[in-house]
C-alpha cells in the first residue's frame, strides 16, 4: 500500500487535526520545531495547529503533503470536517436555548397532519421547523413574521401568532405548488360576476375547484386549508411575489354566508390594498381597521348591491320575500339572511334553515 492510498480516508467523525498532526509526527519522531523548520514556518504556527488554535490552510496542507508525504487532500478533508462539525455543535447548543420557542407551536396537530416530521430531539424539532419555514434562524423567523399584521398584540388578541405563522406558510406552500397565471387586475376583478354566482351552488366538492380554477386564470392562488389550534383565522390574503396573491380559507365556515363573505373580503384586499401587508381575518385587535372595514363594504356590497338592499330592509322582510329578493338578484338566500341577521334587521334566529351549512372533512 501507497502512502497515498493509506490516507485517502475521509473521516466521518470528529478529530482535531492538530491531534492527528501531533501523532503523525510522533510517529516519526519529528519535533515541532524540526517540523516548523522543515515547513518554513514559526513554531508558533505548528504549536497553534496541534492545540487547535489555528486552522489548517491549503497553504499548510500543501506543506504537510511535501514534508511528511501525507496528502493534501487528507489533511483538507479533516480541516473541514472538523470545522464543520465543530459548528454544527455551535449551533445545536444555540437551539438548546430557544426550546421555548418551539414549545408555542402546535407541533403535534402539525405533525399528525403531515406538515412537518416528528424528529428524536428537541433541537432535531427545532431545525426542522426552521426548514419548514424556510428560514436559517430564529431570528430570521422573527424578522419575517413578527412584522406580519396577525402578531400585533392588544388585550382583546387571543389567537396564537405562532399557530397563524405555520398556517399562513403552509398555505404559501401549497399555492406555490399551483399553476397560476400572472395576476391580472382586470380580469379577476371582471371574473367576481362569475364567481358570485358559484353562491347558488351547495356542494363544496362542486364549488371549490371551479371556484379555484376561475381565480388561477386571474393570477390568484386560492387555498382551502384547515386551521391549526389557536389559529382563529376565518381567511387571510398574502402576495406570494409581485405576480401571485394567496387568497388562504379555513374551515371554520360552518355556513355559506359566512365562506363567500370572507372570500369577497379577500378580494377586497387583492384589489385594493396592495401587496406589501399580510391581512387575517377573524381576529380581533388587529391593526389597519380602517382597511379591514373597507373590505367589509366591498363583500357586503358586492355579495347584495346597496341600492337593492336597501330596498329589501324598508320593512322587516319575511322569509319569502327573502328568497324572492335572493332569486332576483342571482345569490343564496342564506347569504341575505347572514347579511340582516348581522346587520339587525332580524333577529339571528330567523331563517336560519335558508342556510346552508358546510361539513369539511378535515381530519
Amino acid at each position: 500500500m501507497t502512502t497515498n492510498q493509506a490516507y485517502r480516508c475521509e473521516p466521518d467523525f470528529l478529530i482535531a487535526p492538530g491531534e492527528t498532526l501531533l501523532e503523525t509526527i510522533e510517529t516519526m519522531n519529528i519535533t515541532q520545531a524540526e517540523l516548523a523548520k522543515r515547513m518554513g514556518r514559526p513554531l508558533k504556527t505548528i504549536n497553534g495547529i496541534i492545540k487547535g488554535n489555528t486552522a489548517i490552510t491549503p497553504e499548510t496542507a500543501l506543506q504537510l503533503e511535501r514534508v511528511l508525504g501525507i496528502p493534501y487532500g487528507f489533511w483538507m478533508n479533516l480541516e473541514n470536517n472538523y470545522r464543520e462539525t465543530l459548528k454544527k455543535e455551535q449551533e445545536k447548543l444555540k437551539l438548546q436555548e430557544s426550546v421555548k420557542w418551539l414549545k408555542n407551536f402546535p407541533l403535534k396537530q402539525m405533525i399528525k397532519m403531515g406538515w412537518i416530521e416528528k424528529k428524536d430531539t428537541e433541537v432535531g424539532q427545532i431545525e426542522e421547523l426552521l426548514r419548514f419555514f424556510k428560514v436559517a434562524s430564529i431570528k430570521a423567523w422573527d424578522d419575517i413574521w413578527q412584522t406580519n399584521v396577525a402578531f400585533r398584540k392588544s388585550p382583546a388578541f387571543k389567537a396564537n401568532p405562532y399557530a397563524i405563522s405555520a398556517w399562513l406558510r403552509k398555505g404559501e406552500i401549497i399555492a406555490s405548488e399551483l399553476n397560476c397565471s400572472p395576476f391580472n387586475k382586470e380580469k379577476f376583478k371582471s371574473s367576481l360576476e362569475k364567481i358570485r354566482s358559484l353562491t347558488l351552488a351547495t356542494n363544496p366538492e362542486i364549488f371549490i375547484p371551479e371556484l379555484t380554477k376561475i381565480c388561477s386564470n386571474c393570477g390568484v392562488a386560492v387555498i382551502f386549508l384547515p386551521e391549526l389550534d389557536g389559529c382563529r383565522a376565518s381567511g387571510a390574503t398574502k402576495w406570494l411575489n409581485n405576480n401571485t396573491p394567496m387568497i388562504l380559507l379555513s374551515v371554520r365556515h360552518k355556513t355559506n354566508d359566512h365562506l363567500w363573505f370572507t372570500f369577497f373580503h379577500e378580494a377586497g384586499h387583492i384589489l385594493y390594498h396592495g401587496k406589501k401587508m399580510t391581512f387575517v381575518e377573524g381576529l380581533k385587535g388587529i391593526d389597519n381597521q380602517k382597511k379591514e372595514e373597507e373590505a367589509n363594504t366591498f363583500s357586503a356590497d358586492f355579495l347584495i348591491p346597496k341600492r337593492e338592499y336597501s330596498q329589501l330592509i324598508e320593512t322587516k322582510p319575511s322569509k319569502a320575500e327573502v328568497i324572492s329578493f335572493s332569486k332576483r338578484i342571482g345569490i343564496a338566500p342564506g347569504i341575505v339572511v347572514g347579511r340582516l341577521q348581522k346587520d339587525h334587521k332580524i333577529p339571528y334566529s330567523y331563517y336560519n334553515d335558508l342556510k346552508i351549512r358546510y361539513i369539511w372533512n378535515n381530519k
